[in-house]
């Protein structure tokens, strides 16, 4: 499995969608987010985009689906 690195950079355009988070999780977030000088959303982002591109080989299609 790759590494989790979080870039200091920005990316594309994006969009405005409401989701729940555990609370604990948000801290665990917010924590990496402060240590690393980045605002929370980005953490978010590239926490997403690693799970996403390391699922296992059983959602590589689904996976596929998503990118195309």
């Amino acid at each position: 499995m790759e590494k989790f690195k979080l870039p200091n950079n920005e990316d594309e355009q994006s969009v405005l969608k409401t989701v729940r988070i555990k609370f604990v999780t948000l801290k665990k977030v917010e924590e990496v987010a402060k240590e690393s000088n980045l605002s929370v959303n980005r953490v978010i982002n590239e926490c997403i985009e690693f799970a996403l591109n390391n699922l296992d080989s059983k959602h590589e299609k689904d996976k596929n689906d998503y990118n195309n």
